[in-house]
């Protein structure tokens, strides 16, 4: 069976999972925790990042995406299926497929990780991939809110990648990729609707930072964002 076969029959397991369970309620959320423009040297990009989950108290379906255009042309887009599992309070495992349709070439992804809230209320989202090819990677998400207000929050955040070979068709070195680094101000006029503004950092490190380099293209980058953050 190709890896690709393998990691789309690992979503019926949530199907199954959902099925077996009649005694609390199906529920779900759409969360779209980024829908912005980034202020840069040339063109402008747009950037979506949201997740949306369906389930019960224990098993959930979860997806996940990101998205960038810039100048009418997708960049960068990234697509996950996960069968999560509550492990913990406030913590779910979670296994499933990740698709990056770009930049080409196309890779898929077997995708096992952890979600949940560390304490002190950091949001945390580790993930291990492994692919075809002998292709590993990593990935560890945090954020964290301060309240201001009970309208004003002041959000750092704080995203690592890391590649276990070099991937020279997509421009990727082994080892510490790139760090990004992010600082939003958003008001909530209401909990589930709040524009915000911003300041995002990103640096490329390595051999990732060397074919950027080799490409023209910069190694480091500071953005100036404005967007909404919604969530039903």
């Amino acid at each position: 069976m190709s890896l690709r076969l393998f990691l789309i029959s690992l979503l019926f397991a949530p199907v199954m999972a959902l099925a077996a369970s009649k005694d609390d309620p199906l529920l779900s959320m759409l969360m779209v925790e980024q829908l912005e423009t980034r202020s840069t040297d040339g063109p402008d990009p747009f950037v979506f990042d949201g997740q949306l989950w369906i389930g019960k108290d224990l098993n959930k379906l979860w997806i996940k995406a990101e998205l960038e255009r810039v100048d009418s042309e997708t960049e960068e887009a990234e697509l996950q299926a996960l069968y999560s599992r509550a492990i913990a309070r406030f913590w779910d495992l979670q296994v499933g497929w990740r698709r990056d349709f770009r930049p080409k070439p196309e890779r898929d992804w077997l995708a096992v990780g952890v979600q949940g809230l560390a304490p002190y209320y950091f949001e945390v989202d580790a993930a291990l991939f492994v692919g075809e090819g002998g292709r590993t990677a990593a990935r560890i998400e945090g954020e964290y809110e301060f309240m201001f207000t009970q309208k004003l929050v002041l959000s750092p955040e704080l995203e690592i990648n890391l590649y276990g070979k070099d991937d020279p068709a997509l421009g990727v070195g082994s080892g510490l990729s790139d760090i990004e680094l992010g600082l939003r101000l958003r008001y909530e006029i209401r909990r589930e609707f709040a524009p915000y503004i911003g300041i995002n950092w990103n640096r490329k490190f390595g051999q990732t930072a060397d074919y950027a380099r080799a490409a023209g293209e910069d190694v480091e980058d500071t953005q100036i964002v404005a967007g909404i953050r919604f969530w039903f």
